[in-house]
């Protein structure tokens, strides 16, 4: 949407008038502040109690706001709602220079659009690499370059002290080593803090967001949760407690919940898979790299497409796969069967990862 390459009515997940043909009443611009578990009602900021038999949250979460001085100037952006968007897009006609704060898929596929849209971008980065949080050192090295082939100002363990304005318009960003980077507009991208206080100050237990059992129900009778803010037991995370977020793990959540309510319970153990789009880069990614061992590469990275492959104790746990969806449809069955495949066989380029599926996935 903000690369406008589509309406918005083209990215919505079903059309407006798709609920009322399913009978769905769809109340929007309503906010839920209370929940009552033992009455089974919510009460909306209009003061209104909804009752129910069965809830589902799946209010996900809101961006991360910057706590520094100046992170409440009007042009300090994040990129979570159409409205978020909307107002950078009014914005931008009179932007020169944007800094972006937060090298992780957010703060990167904004800078890849803005720089496409012919703005100043630079990308500030606390860690000393981007995507550090979800890939390995490879992966994070190949698009720091990509980005600053395409005039991206990368700075990374960059710490931001302030942002500095006036007439409550920000002008520049102060990092921590007092250096001022001017700026038009600052855009914020540093993670989201996930929407669940009325289902916490109800009683449900918490887990960097509500904790849910395999069905996504959460500790409270008859209220789910799914999405973003429901933290869970992943059996791909070596059964550690995570929060997914990813629209995909939203729409897989809400299968099993929609099944368990019509009476057909089922467990939740989809496999974790994402993606990102950045100037013509298609980063497809199949399982969860986090704690991993060791990381190859398969294929050459000069050539733009290639993939990352995760180990952890010798297993395959996860693949980042760039401007290569042949290895991503092969690597996630490797991912799903949990296989044990040795390192040299799976940097092999001449054979595929469907054959090498084949003749090791069982091993």
């Amino acid at each position: 949407y903000l690369s406008r390459d589509k309406g918005f009515d083209r990215i919505l997940i079903r059309p407006l008038a798709f609920w009322a043909d399913k009978g769905v009443t769809l109340r929007r611009g309503e906010r839920v502040t209370a929940v009552d578990a033992n009455t089974h009602h919510v009460e909306t900021d209009s003061g209104e109690l909804i009752g129910y038999g069965q809830l589902v949250w799946a209010a996900g979460g809101r961006a991360r706001r910057l706590s520094c001085a100046g992170g409440d100037l009007r042009n300090v952006h994040s990129v979570r709602s159409r409205a978020d968007v909307d107002r950078i897009m009014a914005d931008l006609p009179a932007v020169e220079r944007v800094v972006v704060i937060g090298g992780g898929y957010i703060g990167l596929e904004a800078a890849a659009i803005l720089t496409k849209l012919g703005k100043h971008v630079t990308v500030l980065e606390a860690q000393p690499r981007v995507l550090a949080r979800v890939s390995g050192e490879p992966l994070s090295r190949f698009y720091e370059a990509e980005h600053r082939a395409h005039g991206v100002d990368v700075r990374l363990g960059a710490t931001v002290d302030s942002i500095e304005g006036s007439d409550g318009i920000a002008r520049g960003v102060r990092l921590a080593n007092h250096i001022v980077l001017p700026a038009d507009m600052v855009i914020v991208g540093v993670g989201i803090i996930p929407s669940v206080e009325p289902l916490l100050a109800a009683g449900a237990n918490e887990a960097n967001g509500v904790l849910v059992d395999p069905s996504c129900r959460t500790s409270l009778p008859d209220i789910y949760a799914i999405g973003d803010c429901a933290a869970h037991a992943n059996p791909f995370a070596d059964g550690s407690v995570i929060r997914l977020e990813s629209v995909q793990n939203a729409n897989d959540m809400a299968n099993v919940v929609a099944r368990s309510i019509a009476g057909t319970p089922q467990s939740y153990c989809a496999t974790p898979w994402f993606w990102s789009n950045q100037y013509d880069l298609r980063l497809q990614t199949v399982g969860i790299s986090s704690g991993y061992d060791q990381a190859v590469v398969r294929g050459d990275i000069a050539n733009r497409s290639f993939s990352i492959v995760y180990y952890k104790r010798g297993q395959v746990i996860a693949l980042d796969c760039v401007n290569s969806t042949k290895d991503y449809v092969g690597g996630r069955k490797i991912v799903e069967s949990f296989a044990i495949i040795a390192p040299e066989i799976m940097s092999d380029i001449s054979l595929s990862l469907n054959d090498i599926m084949k003749a090791h996935g069982g091993h």
